[in-house]
């Protein structure tokens, strides 16, 4: 097994994209291992459409848990070849089937039973041995299961909407008569599916729209909405909207047509592309000044890095120049919103431990430093203080690139409690 490369920025601190040596051997996995790979192309016909009781193991190629972990899933693969189905999730590269599953570390294993919409976790050890007693132990729950006809394994969940086939109660309902008061009037993103009950391709869309409207309506707080529409029923809406042909998806956002959508249809796509509409239309994040050590901690550990800056004193630019150094924040916030990170600024000798354990130490500001908070990784921003030099950094991030040093002592220093920033011109004590 090869270890991580100590130079390799996106290993520490983003864990977004794959270093060059891994890239190289696609993942921890190849074709000639018993392991098998999935992504959102084929996780949906090999493991949830699959009688099998699957082990998935959730990986990052630079992740040194799952590099050790490596050879002993493929140990445990070997063994139980024929009697459990193992599979892979290089879940770096496939965020939006990661982020499906609820996965916030790595590895992370699930188990998927004879209930494939409720995976369960594996809690037990990593060695081959209990990764394989493990899998017996769920085979034989399930087989104990199917003999008392409690559960008769997976259902593939096509039955037509009159059946009350699948759990359709996050799929909304649209008519003639509601739609343009749900749809159109609203501020949320809407995914509306025109169907046809008699129609094949609909009857095997329902399942996964069905699975995907809950997961949607849970990572976006409802901001973005799945709904259906019988087209043969709602003629009007169909003819409306030049439904020619079952199923059609149409993307709804205030204030724009309505556009189609023409991606997969597995309800790990769908949840992307809802995903994708979400971070779109949701607002950049907030900019926080640090006044506490409650306001660092919260932003860093909730994101995957926060980007904390160390502005000039108020002495030495004024309120002006200040809102500046800000607004260009504010724009960059805006730019990078679909990564998702937290922004954070202080002011120049208000949090000097923090800023000597970031490299600053009490000169050249403006600065900027990305920090992994996870890792205790952090990078300085070498360039200019501006949305050119900003974003150039912010890419090099965004493309794996750049290099990196632990932040000093470990951990965060303490941090002090000081009063907000109110706005105004400084004033000078002397």
């Amino acid at each position: 097994m090869v270890s991580g490369n100590a130079d390799c920025f996106d290993s520490f601190l983003l864990g977004t994209v794959s270093c060059t040596l891994f890239l190289a051997v696609n993942g921890l996995y190849s074709a000639s291992d018993d392991v098998i790979e999935l992504t959102p192309t084929n996780f949906n016909k090999e493991v949830i459409q699959s009688e099998s009781l699957w082990l998935v193991e959730f990986y990052a190629p630079w992740c040194g848990h799952c590099q050790r972990l490596t050879p002993e899933w493929k140990k445990a693969a070997t063994a139980l070849k024929g009697v459990v189905k193992v599979g892979a999730v290089d879940a770096d590269k496939h965020q939006s089937l990661g982020g499906q599953y609820g996965v916030r570390g790595f590895p992370t294993i699930k188990i998927f039973g004879a209930n494939k919409n409720k995976a369960e976790d594996y809690q037990g050890g990593r060695t081959s041995e209990a990764i394989v007693d493990a899998a017996l132990s769920a085979l034989r729950s399930l087989v104990k299961d199917r003999l008392s006809g409690r559960s008769g394994g997976y259902s593939s969940g096509r039955q037509s909407r009159e059946s009350g086939g699948g759990d359709k109660k996050d799929v909304v309902e649209l008519t003639d008569d509601s739609f343009d008061k749900n749809v159109i009037n609203s501020d949320d993103v809407w995914m509306v599916e025109f169907y046809a009950p008699w129609c094949g391709h609909c009857k095997n869309l329902e399942p996964e729209w069905a699975a995907a409207a809950t997961e949607v309506k849970e990572q976006t707080k409802g901001k973005v909405k799945l709904a259906a529409v019988d087209a043969t029923v709602n003629q009007m809406l169909a003819s409306r909207y030049g439904i020619r042909g079952f199923p059609t998806i149409k993307i709804f956002q205030k204030g724009e047509d309505p556009v189609d959508y023409d991606g997969g249809r597995t309800r790990s796509d769908i949840i992307a592309r809802a995903l994708d509409l979400f971070s779109d239309n949701a607002p950049p994040p907030e900019l926080l000044e640090i006044i506490s050590e409650d306001v660092l901690k919260t932003t860093c550990d909730a994101h995957q890095l926060c980007i904390i800056s160390v502005l000039p004193h108020i002495l030495d630019t004024g309120a002006s120049g200040r809102n500046s150094y800000l607004d260009v924040m504010l724009k960059m916030a805006e730019k990078y919103k679909k990564k998702m990170w937290g922004w954070l600024w202080t002011e120049a000798g208000a949090q000097s431990d923090l800023e000597s354990s970031l490299g600053i130490g009490g000169f050249g500001y403006p600065a900027m430093a990305a920090v992994n908070a996870r890792k205790m990784k952090f990078a300085l921003l070498k360039g200019s203080f501006s949305e050119q030099g900003i974003n150039e950094f912010l890419r090099e991030l965004s493309v794996g690139r750049g290099s990196t040093a632990p932040v000093g002592g470990g951990a965060f220093p303490k941090i002090h409690a000081v009063e907000p920033w109110d706005g105004k011109d400084g004033e000078d004590p002397t």
